[in-house]
């Protein structure tokens, strides 16, 4: 404990832009692999960053350590902290060390097998400073992060939903899953909620959305990366009470488990029933996710937005945001917003 009671590492952090900073405040809000995306993108337009990281994963080395340890899921931390790592040596090793996962020799299973060790060293973090902010702040340091990393919310969450399905007679049923792992593999969701319906938002995350010039939301998993920013009560009533505009980046693959069988304007869809107090001034989509234009632009008009179509993919096949044609778009936005 003695190695970390001096004064904080000095992370640059959205909202404390230095005299005569013309950089953005950009808040960008997600999980996984969509939010570590956009991430890699924001990072090439401005150190004024902050990323909000959801915080219900259950499954994995984070829900391991999330139920013997009760702590945050790191793992969604952890990847963000990735993203933003510092384009040296320095940084981009000690961004392989936090994502190298440990695995046993021939075949056995250990104690440290699939853990990540950037989750430990997070953990580690947390539980020598006793300050979850903090203890990002020490690792996004280590790792010349450019901006800061939050959690959504300083408690773990559990989120949970239905999925139709027909019974063993053949008649039509409806399942309550819980947890983030098994919600997001369990087909199309319906009625998602976040469990404890009271739980408090970070407090830092709330002062970076207030201090913003620009929230981007998404890309990632609908239902239980990007939507649980807006069923966190604090945090929604954050982001719809913020002068800071508001870009929604859509999904490359509108068609993963969990949104089997909906449309590019269902996503949009789904915002305005879950929130229809929130606003959104941009949608940002790749052409080739938008089967439909007419309805895309219908279903954006219902929250406000306009489109923005920008060729974001990049050219691998797979459907994978590219960081520089993703940054070249949000540029454009930022600039004529």
């Amino acid at each position: 404990m003695a190695l970390l009671t001096g004064p904080l590492p000095m992370v640059p952090a959205a909202g404390k832009a230095g005299p005569g900073s013309t950089e953005p405040r950009i808040v960008a809000l997600g999980g996984g692999h969509g939010l570590a995306a956009s991430l890699s993108a924001l990072r090439l337009l401005t150190t004024e960053l902050t990323a909000v990281v959801t915080v219900a994963d259950d499954g994995g080395s984070s829900g391991r350590l999330r139920t013997e340890l009760g702590v945050l899921p790191p793992g969604d931390l952890r990847m963000a902290l990735s993203a933003l790592c510092d384009d040296t040596d320095w940084g981009r090793t000690w961004r392989d060390v936090m994502q190298h996962r440990f695995k046993s020799r021939n075949g056995g299973q250990g104690s440290l097998d699939n853990h990540a060790l950037g989750n430990l060293l997070i953990v580690t973090l947390w539980e020598l400073l006793g300050d979850t902010v903090a203890g990002l702040q020490w690792a996004g340091a280590l790792l010349g992060a450019r901006g800061q990393v939050l959690p959504m919310a300083s408690v773990p969450l559990t989120i949970e939903g239905q999925v139709r399905g027909l019974s063993a007679d053949g008649t039509e049923n409806t399942r309550t899953i819980h947890g983030q792992a098994s919600l997001a593999v369990a087909g199309p969701v319906e009625n998602v909620r976040l469990l404890p319906l009271d739980a408090p938002a970070c407090e830092e995350a709330l002062t970076a959305i207030e201090l913003a010039d620009w929230i981007v939301l998404g890309p990632g998993s609908w239902y239980t990366s990007v939507l649980p920013h807006l069923l966190l009560p604090e945090l929604r009533q954050a982001l719809c009470g913020t002068a800071a505009k508001r870009c929604l980046t859509m999904n490359l693959d509108v068609n993963d488990k969990e949104t089997t069988g909906m449309s590019a304007a269902d996503h949009l869809r789904v915002i305005a029933r879950y929130a229809p107090e929130f606003g959104v001034d941009v949608v940002l989509a790749d052409p080739g996710s938008i089967l439909d234009r007419q309805d895309f632009a219908r279903a954006a008009s219902m929250i406000g937005a306009e489109v923005v179509l920008a060729k974001v993919a990049g050219s691998s096949g797979r459907a994978e945001h590219d960081p520089l044609r993703l940054a070249a778009a949000y540029h454009d936005i930022f600039g004529t917003g």
